[in-house]
Order: C-alpha cells, then sequence, then structure tokens
C-alpha cells in the first residue's frame, strides 16, 4: 500500500491511504468557499479545476472537495435551498481546535457553537474533546474537533 500523506486523527499522527470517503459540497461561490476553508480553516488546495469552477482540498487526513453549482454536472435530488447541508454536520479533526476557533474569530466569522470540552463514552473508556462548529459561506455545518486524552468510564 502506498502513503500519500500523514494526517491527524484522534490525538495522533496517522499515515492513510486515500480516504475512502470524500464529501463533494456543492457550493454557490466556490472562490468564497476556498477562501474561507483555505483561508480560515486550514485546509490547502490540493488541486482545483477552475474552468469547472472545482476544488479539492485537505486538512491532514480531512478531505473535501468543492463544487460551484450551476456549472459542471451537479447530481441533485431535490432543491438546493439554503442553508445547505442541512441534518449534517462534518467532524473535522485538527490538532488545535482553539487555533481554528481564533481563526475564524479574526476573520470576523461568528461561531455556530462556542469551543467546549466533551467526553463521549467509547466502550469502557470516554474520549474527550475540544470541539466548536461553524457554518461555511453555504450553510454548511462544520465541528471542528481536538482530542484532549482518554479516561475510564467513572463507576
Amino acid at each position: 500500500m502506498r502513503v500519500r500523506y500523514a494526517g491527524w486523527q484522534h490525538g495522533r499522527v496517522t499515515t492513510d491511504p486515500d480516504p475512502a470517503l470524500v464529501p463533494e459540497l456543492l457550493v454557490t461561490d466556490v472562490d468564497a468557499s476556498i477562501a474561507f476553508w483555505s483561508g480560515l480553516c486550514g485546509f490547502t488546495v490540493a488541486y482545483a479545476r477552475p474552468e469547472e469552477r472545482f476544488a479539492y482540498l485537505t486538512l491532514g487526513s480531512a478531505h473535501v472537495m468543492l463544487e460551484q453549482a450551476g456549472v459542471g454536472r451537479n447530481w441533485l435530488t431535490g432543491p438546493l435551498d439554503r442553508p445547505l447541508g442541512r441534518g449534517i454536520n462534518l467532524q473535522i479533526g485538527v490538532p488545535d481546535a482553539d487555533v481554528v476557533a481564533a481563526s475564524l474569530r479574526a476573520g470576523g466569522v461568528e461561531l455556530f457553537m462556542p469551543a467546549e470540552t466533551c467526553w463521549y463514552r467509547v466502550g469502557d473508556d470516554e474520549a474527550g474533546v475540544r470541539q466548536f462548529l461553524v457554518t461555511d459561506p453555504d450553510g454548511y455545518l462544520l465541528r471542528f474537533q481536538s482530542s484532549t486524552g482518554r479516561r475510564p468510564v467513572a463507576p
């Protein structure tokens, strides 16, 4: 297996093959979306097809495709009403969620939910995360989280 990149997952650096799931988000303005995702959230444009208004972005092992609605082939199953992506939040693991939140606030972006530390039961342990939620320019809900460690479940 060929390793293409090192990523961040559950508080540790990983070497993963190509991701098995990469969401492709239809957006209203791919330039505004790239500015948000890469300029404020830390993603890198791995490649783009400007003539198709398409970009493939990465942040560690998190991958996302952005495609401008109305250009190229858009696979729509219904009306594309704002906010887009209703009913889903995309969890993105980062080394330090507070750094991303600070970048967004400095860019004038209001957080959907401020940063918090939560513990979630995973089998006999609890996994701690520092997380916050923000919407992108089209309303997709993003949950940035970083690991704060694990602990046994309290009796």
